[in-house]
């Protein structure tokens, strides 16, 4: 099993538990405060950007289902 678990929640966030750091484009890493959970935003609406404040609610639609994406060329 893998140290840390990405979930795509319906209708909402990308939750990841477990061992992991986050960071911007220059490399940053973003202060989690010890938390081995957080959602990241899907939807572009959040105010705390790229983490997830429920802004979502009743504005996005995606029922999260699992697929094999094709070979790479």
């Amino acid at each position: 099993m893998a140290s840390t678990k990405i979930t795509v929640n319906n209708n909402g966030s990308l939750k990841i538990d477990g061992n992991f750091e986050i960071v911007d484009k220059e490399g940053n890493v973003y202060g989690l405060g010890g938390r081995t959970l957080v959602s990241l935003c899907r939807c572009g609406l959040s105010e705390n950007k790229p983490f997830c404040d429920g802004a979502h609610k009743g504005h996005f639609e995606h029922e999260a289902k699992a697929f094999d994406l094709p070979s790479r060329k």
